[in-house]
């Protein structure tokens, strides 16, 4: 079993505050707090590099952290802003922003960039846990390892088959329902709860069972975010179609 560092866990926190800070500043000529979307992975990965620096330089499971921490981190958040240029702020965000009037701007720093950062900070344990101990690397670290690539092909082609769906006029108002979609509705979602318990695995081979709190509360926020139901069409897709763990599309 690892011991906790809450020195080191909590070493992180005024980094990932003070990103967000900045983002905050920079979206406030903007209007425009949907920019905090594109800092979420890049925070993740510095809580990663935090962690690494700060952890026993023998420990065994750097490379098997770190690289696929930022291949994601730098994927995600490359994609969102890619995804974002020319969009103006997410309609998630434009009612967040109409119910917390007046003066929205100022208290989108902790309603918004700090909230996002704390949600970081705690989920980030996975990763902690990862350089606590050394203990060698094991099975259970393989089987983290491959339900993290699980994870990340369901993230990645997921946002690809939706990006060309959209690319389409003619799907304006259509409801995506191919591809990874016709199984479940929220392919992202899936992949990214995959790619934290994959990171849990490999802790939690290093003795930090502790690390656990980290993806059960994304889990519980992703499950969440996937009960939404926007477009008149949504709801025949909804009836036959998975939420969240993907299956086959019923009848």
């Amino acid at each position: 079993m690892s011991s906790f560092d809450f020195g080191l866990w909590f070493s992180a926190l005024p980094v990932l505050l003070f990103a967000a800070t900045i983002t905050w500043l920079v979206s406030l000529p903007l209007r425009n707090v949907s920019i905090v979307d594109a800092l979420w992975s890049l925070m993740l990965f510095a809580a990663g590099v935090i962690y690494a620096l700060g952890a026993d330089p023998r420990a065994p499971r750097f490379a098997l952290v770190l690289w696929p921490l930022a291949i994601w981190a730098a994927r995600l958040s490359f994609y969102i802003t890619v995804r974002s240029i020319g969009k103006g702020e997410d309609r998630r965000y434009q009612a967040i922003r109409a119910r917390n009037q007046p003066r929205f701007a100022l208290k989108s720093l902790f309603l918004v960039f700090w909230l996002q950062a704390a949600l970081a900070w705690i989920i980030s344990l996975p990763l902690l846990g990862a350089f606590s101990s050394l203990e060698p690397v094991g099975i259970l670290d393989y089987l983290g390892l491959a339900l993290w690539m699980v994870g990340f092909a369901f993230e990645t082609l997921g946002d690809w088959q939706l990006a060309r769906f959209k690319r389409n006029p003619a799907n304006a108002d259509a409801v995506m329902a191919s591809g990874l979609w016709r199984h479940t509705r929220h392919p992202n979602y899936f992949g990214e709860f995959c790619l934290w318990w994959g990171f849990a695995l490999v802790a939690v081979s290093a003795g930090a069972w502790w690390c656990v709190a980290g993806p059960a509360l994304l889990t519980v926020l992703l499950l969440r975010l996937a009960r939404g139901n926007r477009r008149p069409l949504y709801a025949d897709y909804v009836l036959k179609t998975n939420a969240f763990f993907p299956g086959p599309t019923r009848k």
